[in-house]
């Protein structure tokens, strides 16, 4: 499990790196190990004590009482679990300190783009267009986890709703916006929201 941490904790580091370096963050590279490091274990931590057990049951009860493979829905669960984890941090590219905040802030629905849409955002970023929509939320906070999590069940209900609705399909559409909150939430502990 060792090198898997480390494979992991590579890879995060390193994103975040070239995102911060083409932000031109003035964030020490201690701080981002440091930062990545407690988020890392952190969600290895949880996905070992919650998400694997958690996923062994979903599989098993789908597979024994509703005679479903659940297996894709799980692993798009998973991932969105590890996605979620870094999630709140993604969007603080496009944000500014408030001392500096001239003007109105975004609009909801644009800072809320900022959060549901992230990859997009950071893709946007490396293709070297530049997009002016800057905010002082950080995103930490239960309002915007409440937001990602109905994004959440809306993506799944449209990816694995099947008519007539059965208690299985129900259990299968709620699975990923589950393993996304517990993602979520993971980071906001870390951060010692809660």
């Amino acid at each position: 499990m060792t090198h898997i941490r480390q494979i992991f904790y590579g890879i995060v580091l390193h994103s975040f790196k070239s995102i911060n370096q083409k932000i031109k963050s003035k964030l020490p590279v201690w701080r981002m190990k440091e930062e990545t490091a407690e988020h890392v274990n952190y969600a290895i931590r949880v996905f070992k004590l919650i998400i694997v057990p958690l996923s062994l049951i979903y599989l098993a009860t789908n597979l024994l009482l509703f005679e479903t493979n659940v297996l894709g829905a799980t692993l798009w669960g998973l991932l969105t679990f590890f996605y979620s984890n870094f999630l709140p941090d993604l969007p603080s590219i496009y944000r500014r300190i408030r001392k500096k905040q001239k003007g109105e802030d975004l609009k909801w629905y644009r800072k809320y783009a900022l959060l549901l849409f992230a990859p997009v955002l950071v893709w946007i970023l490396f293709s070297g267009m530049k997009l002016n929509w800057e905010t002082v939320d950080t995103f930490h906070n239960f309002k915007s986890l409440t937001v990602y999590g109905i994004f959440l069940f809306v993506l799944s209900f449209f990816s694995f709703a099947k008519f007539p609705v059965s208690l299985g399909t129900v259990i299968e559409i709620i699975a990923v916006p589950l393993y996304g909150v517990i993602g979520y939430l993971a980071h906001l502990k870390v951060d010692k929201v809660w």
